[in-house]
């Protein structure tokens, strides 16, 4: 092995090592903090370390930390046959969590993954979508790398903050998108949500409650490459639109483009059987968060100029919110100069990490 593959292979155990430290660290503590907010650390984290900033994490967690609270308390074990009556209530957080600690235990992680999905997949829309999006940094973390312990158990807490925060959306009516020229595109789709009524008042919950009617864009897709395809572009077109209109509230339209990349990081450790549903799902995600936070008008924006991806990542680090470096790092799977640009917006108009 010469010098180059011997410092890669010492730059990828020392990222493995600092992401399991940090990860077991997390574990100790709570999903959410506040009784709602969520625990973005373990998103965070994973983001920094896929990007080559292992060096960061501990650094970071340090900002974060007065953000931790102490993980919450058990209230009865949840088991194969009694699962139902504890989905969705966020009381049982960690008896989902040690529930879905055992699964891991005993199958392999795709397995488990694979059985849970179709069940959790239409309540992803709980917890402001952080769940599904927490699950997402786990699939992509275990995919790229070794199947190691704390990677593994990450996973479990994912699943098992989605199933206690499990919400399903109902009553949404599939709109017609018209026939006009680029009607069957994400970003024309995006474009023809219609905010929700009072729009400036209640959390996520409430907002949810009053979302509709939604553009039934991709609603016919059923091949699973094609669910693939028409889930990047959603990505890219949510990401993109953030420039323009991410000041409609700064943190929360993150998740018109964080969630669906979650969703789309998940499928390739998923039967495709499950590939069209996820995008589905997906879009109603994005376009029910696009709805909830739509600002009155878009903006022009230009970034500040031109940047490589390792230079806006650096600045979102540099920045510290959880979101920005989550919403970046999505943008950088994207990799394209509006993407880039999106991120700088990002930066621009939230609230750094102190």
């Amino acid at each position: 092995m010469d010098a180059t593959a011997d410092a890669t292979a010492d730059a990828r155990a020392d990222t493995t090592g600092t992401l399991d430290e940090a990860l077991q660290r997390l574990h100790a503590s709570g999903p959410e903090r506040l009784g709602r907010l969520t625990n973005h650390a373990p998103m965070a984290v994973e983001a920094l370390a896929a990007h080559g900033r292992a060096d960061a994490v501990h650094r970071w967690l340090e900002l974060y930390a007065p953000k931790l609270e102490e993980y919450p308390s058990a209230v009865g074990s949840i088991t194969d046959d009694d699962w139902r009556e504890a989905l969705g209530d966020p009381r049982r957080a960690a008896d989902w969590i040690a529930y879905f600690r055992r699964q891991v235990g005993e199958r392999p992680w795709r397995d488990v993954l694979a059985a849970w999905w179709p069940i959790l997949l239409p309540g992803m829309y709980g917890g402001s979508t952080h769940p599904v999006i927490r699950v997402g940094h786990a699939v992509r973390t275990l995919l790229s790398g070794e199947a190691t312990e704390p990677r593994v158990a990450e996973l479990a807490h994912g699943l098992g903050y989605w199933a206690a925060r499990h919400r399903p959306v109902t009553g949404v009516e599939l709109l017609p998108l018209g026939d006009s020229e680029g009607a069957g595109t994400a970003a024309a789709a995006l474009d023809a949500v219609e905010p929700i009524p009072d729009r400036d008042s209640g959390g996520f919950p409430a907002r949810l409650g009053r979302v509709a009617g939604l553009p039934a864009w991709a609603a016919t897709v059923t091949d699973p490459d094609e669910a693939h395809r028409a889930l990047t572009e959603l990505v890219r077109a949510a990401t993109h639109r953030y420039a323009t209109h991410g000041h409609g509230e700064e943190t929360m339209l993150v998740h018109a483009s964080t969630a669906p990349n979650a969703v789309l990081r998940a499928l390739p450790a998923l039967p495709r059987t499950l590939w069209a549903p996820s995008l589905h799902a997906a879009w109603t995600a994005s376009a029910a968060v696009t709805s909830m936070y739509a600002p009155d008008a878009p903006v022009t924006y230009t970034a500040p100029g031109t940047f490589a991806p390792e230079e806006v990542f650096e600045r979102a680090l540099a920045h510290g919110d959880e979101h920005v470096i989550k919403f970046t790092d999505t943008a950088l799977d994207i990799g394209d100069e509006r993407a880039l640009t999106a991120a700088l917006r990002a930066v621009e108009i939230s609230e750094p990490l102190r």
